[in-house]
């Protein structure tokens, strides 16, 4: 008796390799994802550092921090683009900046998310910050 030749795959192998590939997407997708989240939350980060040494060279230049309402225009002279938007969380976008009148310098800058803006900052001594909740992701920085 001749046996023939088989061709192709049997259906036990099929779903072993299905299984195999489910198995590496499922381990796979989780870091994929995870990567643009910390890519926004490095930008946010990055941002917020080039503003806080902008705002220094402002200072150093014209022995005062930029007053209310003045801060986006005095950095366009330090910047070299239009003044930036945060990219993360609730105030993602939003290049609007809230003032701290707080005239105390040795308190940083509070936050008020009810009020709008993405930064805040505080005129009396030059800190910025996130005008997030202190739970939101970046209070802390």
């Amino acid at each position: 008796m001749k046996r023939q030749i088989r061709k192709g795959f049997s259906l036990i192998e099929m779903v072993i390799v299905i299984l195999i590939l489910g198995i590496i997407a499922a381990v796979a997708a989780p870091r994929m994802f995870d990567t643009a989240t910390t890519a926004e939350e490095n930008t946010t980060r990055q941002q917020l550092a080039v503003l806080r040494n902008a705002i220094e060279m402002y200072r150093a230049r014209s022995g005062v921090y930029p007053q209310t309402g003045e801060l986006p225009g005095a950095m366009a002279t330090m910047l070299n683009g239009p003044f930036p938007a945060p990219s993360i969380g609730d105030v993602r976008g939003d290049a609007v900046v809230y003032y701290d009148a707080d005239g105390d310098t040795s308190v940083p800058v509070t936050p008020d998310s009810n009020q709008d803006g993405g930064w805040a900052y505080k005129p009396a001594n030059g800190s910025l910050k996130l005008n997030v909740e202190v739970t939101a992701v970046g209070a802390e920085w």
